[in-house]
């Protein structure tokens, strides 16, 4: 069962969206927003933003978290990791934000290149959409 939530969906467009910003951004780690839609044990993701004043380096990703608006409809943050690891680092659970984190693992070619993961860094699994 996801930790996250019984059932995690992701739409196409949103998982492309992931692939493609962590692809130009690369070498450097990409940051994003998740938007979407909570149901009782189900999560639906729709949307991808790009935080206001992001930062990329190329082992870090930031943006002020104070410059948000309160929108209950950003689920987490979505980030790149260049070296191909997908999975979240002391650093990255230190800095968790929202109900859930993405992170994409170099190369970015499909949904295998993505992980989710709860605020203690246990894997959900999810679903890709149209």
């Amino acid at each position: 069962m996801n930790s996250v939530a019984k059932r995690l969906y992701f739409k196409r467009e949103v998982v492309d969206g992931l692939l493609d910003y962590s692809n130009s951004n690369h070498p450097r780690e990409g940051i994003l927003l998740i938007r979407g839609k909570v149901k009782k044990d189900e999560i639906v993701v729709t949307q991808l933003i790009i935080p206001p004043l992001a930062t990329h380096g190329e082992s870090f990703s930031s943006f002020p978290t104070y410059m948000l608006p309160l929108d209950a409809s950003i689920l987490g943050v979505a980030h790149s990791h260049p070296s191909g690891t997908v999975a979240p680092s002391h650093g990255d659970l230190q800095n968790f934000w929202g109900r859930l984190m993405v992170i994409i693992g170099y190369p970015y070619e499909d949904e295998g290149d993505i992980g989710v993961f709860d605020r203690e860094g246990a894997r959900a699994i999810f679903t890709v959409i149209d």
